[in-house]
């Protein structure tokens, strides 16, 4: 898993730990050295006085012992009892003994014994005190280890300052643009380091990112635009032939069948318009739409798709519904929501529930699966089923549409029987 701390924090931990690293080191290998070296010099000193002291005694034996460290013994074989007895056996060397004082507390001694000329020399030197003075120096060291940890730190975090101010620099600006809806050069504010080219980076696919949205915002505004003169023209020309008293009733129902299919692709483009627009600027408010009327007359719209496909077609009104958004908006997403469920179904029922804050659509066709549910949204994707043709930009279409207001929109199985669920949820009342 990888780490979500702050970049600037993973710099100064990772300097903290080399410099705790560091004094650990340092500490360990100066307790090291000062015990080796303390114990190389005492056994050597303590050899050399005993040898000395044993010299001096056989040289001169009336004159009387003396050693330059602490405590000094010359006996003979007769008078060696006198020692402790511990002592008595003890062969030609530097001994390390623990003796109960009469303290009572344990003393550590270091007893250099020598065996020449039928002397046996004995020097003791107490080093509890250079213990007592190990334990000093190792919490000495210890300070200085938390000290220079805690040094490492404040040294660390200073200086990742100063080395992720030119990213944390970056990334407030990027936050801003975000804000703001808008992109300004980022290269003139940074310097001509690693950071510079990430800028001129960024600049580069931002003028690009940019050129291409307008591109497309221009594109769909300027076809849309276009296409509302030839439907105008559909539509008024249909109402005069339907003004006419000599059509038979087959023709008045395909002229019907136009002026929906004419009302519908208007409504289409007229919500592409808006789309393309408030993308710019945010979406518009303050029309408010009856649910149950556009639902109804969306239903109605796409009844000519059953083309005598055994379906049923209902429309429940649980409860009255006002959404805050054009007319055109909810008609396109509620056209894409139910001519799919006629295009899948192909027996059953189409069902479309309008609750007091949410607008349910059923159908009885052959389901979709969870999984791939969310999938669908995505533009270029389309369904697999019964009459699944098209392109896959319908739903596409509605989740900008929905993003752009607020709306929730999900698909799902049905739970009871076979079909799909659609349920387009609305925010609470402005």
């Amino acid at each position: 898993m990888r780490s979500r701390r702050r970049l600037r924090f993973r710099v100064t931990l990772s300097f903290a730990l080399f410099g705790l690293a560091l004094s650990v080191l340092f500490a360990v290998s100066a307790m090291y050295v000062r015990s080796k070296v303390e114990n190389q010099l005492v056994t050597s000193a303590l050899q050399n006085d005993v040898d000395q002291a044993v010299e001096k005694v056989h040289a001169h034996p009336d004159r009387p012992v003396s050693s330059e460290l602490l405590q000094a013994w010359m006996k003979s074989e007769r008078t060696l009892y006198k020692m402790p007895l511990a002592w008595q056996h003890l062969k030609s060397g530097v001994h390390d003994i623990h003796e109960v004082g009469d303290d009572g507390k344990v003393h550590h001694y270091k007893l250099a014994v020598q065996r020449k000329y039928g002397i046996i020399g004995f020097i003791r030197y107490d080093v509890t005190r250079d213990e007592l003075g190990k334990r000093q120096l190792l919490i000495a060291l210890i300070g200085a280890v938390l000290l220079f940890s805690a040094l490492s730190w404040m040294f660390g975090r200073w200086l990742s300052g100063r080395v992720m101010r030119p990213v944390t620099d970056l990334a407030a600006r990027l936050r801003g643009f975000r804000k703001q809806g808008k992109a300004e050069p980022l290269a003139p504010h940074f310097a001509d380091d690693e950071v510079g080219e990430l800028a001129v980076a960024l600049d580069e696919y931002a003028a690009r990112l940019t050129a291409l949205v307008e591109r497309d915002r221009e594109f769909n505004s300027d076809v849309s635009h276009e296409l509302r003169t030839p439907l105008a023209v559909i539509a008024s020309t249909t109402e005069l032939l339907q003004s006419s008293p000599d059509l038979t009733d087959k023709l008045r129902e395909r002229l019907k069948r136009i002026e929906r299919a004419s009302r519908q692709a208007t409504e289409m483009i007229e919500a592409l318009l808006l789309l393309s627009r408030a993308e710019r600027r945010g979406p518009t408010f303050g029309e408010i739409t009856d649910a149950a009327k556009s639902a109804a007359d969306v239903v109605e719209s796409q009844r000519p798709q059953l083309r005598g496909k055994p379906i049923e077609f209902n429309v429940k009104v649980m409860h009255p519904l006002k959404v805050d958004a054009p007319a055109s908006v909810l008609a396109v997403v509620l056209t894409n929501l139910i001519g799919n469920a006629v295009k899948y179904t192909q027996e059953g029922e189409v069902t479309v529930c309008v609750l007091d804050d949410r607008i349910v659509v059923e159908d009885t066709g052959p389901g979709i699966d969870a999984e791939q549910a969310e999938k669908l949204f995505q533009r270029g994707v389309r369904g697999d089923g019964a009459g699944g043709s098209g392109a896959g930009l319908g739903l596409a279409i509605v989740r900008r549409l929905c993003d752009l207001y607020g709306w929730g929109i999900s698909l799902a199985p049905r739970e009871d029987v076979r079909g799909a669920v659609a349920v387009l949820q609305f925010p609470p009342a402005r």
